[in-house]
């Protein structure tokens, strides 16, 4: 199914490097046109820089794509309305909202400080919504379209030193199911994607043990590009039944994940004192309790 993208416009935001490059460059491929969002930061959220975004519309404009650079930032409701006219000032419509933009502040918890946590949050989370929300007034009048959204295993799952990364993505998850629910009337489709790859964001991984090291040469083979087509394809016409999913692509697997439902209930006739639930609620429902785990716990870094 060539140009699965034809004739749709897409706006990818964090396009200047890596993950959301190749996204750009594939959509691009796949008969999209591209707004190119990227307001070329540091991975920390510091400074500015033109490049990224213009090497990435230079990439697209070499495969005879079209694209369009957008330098708003996706941190505020007014930026990010301008990011979505930019979409309508040059290419007519909009179709496609992947939201890829991101920052770290990594810090163990209790050394975590307020604007650590508020930058982090304000990129990733509310970036989300305010790009989604400025789109989602043009999808319901014309009745369609498509958010993919960045989600990561740190929020799914958990790791160190993140709580303000994982914390958003983790609320990413909950904003997509929730934008999945109230426009699925209006033929929207709302997905998250928890990528794996190496770049700038996973470059801050320590590699200090031998343990570290092999794992790092693991991730070093997941190349972002593995990650486009999926977003590729929940964009697309061929993915209009899918909607409200979490998925990953690692290297040539895909993953489809589970979502939080209860697994374990106990029941008192006279209801519950705190004594009886240590003494009799708790030796039941610990069946069900999850172990505490990171990410890199959970997956061998055996990608097939």
């Amino acid at each position: 199914m060539p140009n699965m993208l034809e004739g749709k416009v897409a706006i990818v935001t964090g396009a200047g490097n890596g993950i959301g490059r190749e996204i750009a460059i594939m959509m691009a491929q796949q008969g999209a046109k591209v707004i190119i969002n990227d307001v070329g930061a540091s991975v920390s959220g510091e400074g500015q820089d033109a490049t990224p975004a213009q090497q990435t519309k230079a990439i697209i404009a070499q495969n005879g794509g079209s694209a369009e650079i957008s330098a708003e930032s996706v941190a505020t409701w007014a930026s990010a309305q301008k990011i979505v006219q930019s979409a309508l000032d040059h290419f007519g419509r909009i179709d496609i909202v992947v939201n890829n933009a991101g920052i770290l502040r990594d810090q163990i918890f209790h050394r975590m400080t307020p604007e650590e946590w508020d930058s982090v949050i304000a990129v990733h989370l509310s970036g989300s919504f305010y790009v989604s929300r400025a789109a989602a007034t043009h999808f319901r009048q014309q009745q369609s379209g498509a958010f993919v959204h960045m989600s990561s295993t740190s929020g799914l799952i958990g790791n160190f030193g993140q709580a303000n990364y994982s914390a958003a993505k983790i609320g990413i998850v909950g904003l997509s199911k929730s934008i999945a629910l109230d426009m699925a009337r209006f033929n929207v489709r709302s997905n998250c994607i928890a990528p794996f790859a190496w770049s700038r964001m996973t470059g801050t991984i320590p590699a200090e043990t031998p343990e570290q090291k092999r794992r790092v040469e693991r991730i070093m083979q997941m190349t972002p590009d593995k990650n486009a087509p999926l977003a590729v394809f929940l964009a697309s016409d061929a993915a209009k039944d899918v909607t409200g999913q979490i998925f990953s692509p690692r290297m040539n697997e895909l993953f489809v994940y589970s979502q939080i439902r209860p697994i374990k209930s106990v029941h008192r006739e006279n209801g519950w004192t705190p004594e009886a639930i240590a003494e009799y609620a708790l030796p039941s429902l610990a069946q069900g309790f999850s172990k505490l785990e990171r990410s890199g716990d959970v997956f061998c870094w055996d990608p097939i």
